[in-house]
């Protein structure tokens, strides 16, 4: 039982480290109007997604759900102009976190969160 566990967690770990690899060559390399905007928003729940399910491998169906609920609260936070009342300057945080609300972000992390969800089920399902 732990051995699977384990191996749950690689394959988590493998798809962060990847998937947070490919983020930031985008965050740093692209910079036009679709792959930065909407596919980083997409693979970012991704990321958020599969860092938590290092953490906990097993008995979170609904992390995904979880995953849509922190992403949406963060966006509410960019709304309420979050950055600005915590008092971080910090450049690379202030990008991290995000600074502008916007409706398509939410839907690409909806999306994000399906395609994590559906990942997840396809990785991870019993072998019959």
């Amino acid at each position: 039982m732990k051995s699977e566990a384990f191996r749950k967690r690689l394959i988590f770990l493998a798809v962060f480290v990847f998937l947070f690899f490919v983020e930031v060559l985008i965050a740093l390399y692209v910079h036009d109007d679709f792959v930065r905007p909407y596919v980083g928003d997409m693979i970012v729940t991704v990321v958020v997604w599969a860092f938590a399910r290092i953490v906990f491998p097993d008995r979170f169906k609904l992390m995904s759900l979880y995953v849509m609920i922190f992403a949406i609260l963060v966006e509410v936070g960019q709304y309420f102009n979050y950055v600005d009342l915590l008092g971080i300057t910090n450049p690379i945080l202030v990008t991290m976190m995000g600074t502008s609300f916007a409706w398509a972000d939410i839907a690409c992390y909806a999306v994000g969160c399906i395609v994590a969800a559906v990942a997840g089920y396809i990785m991870l399902r019993k072998k019959a």
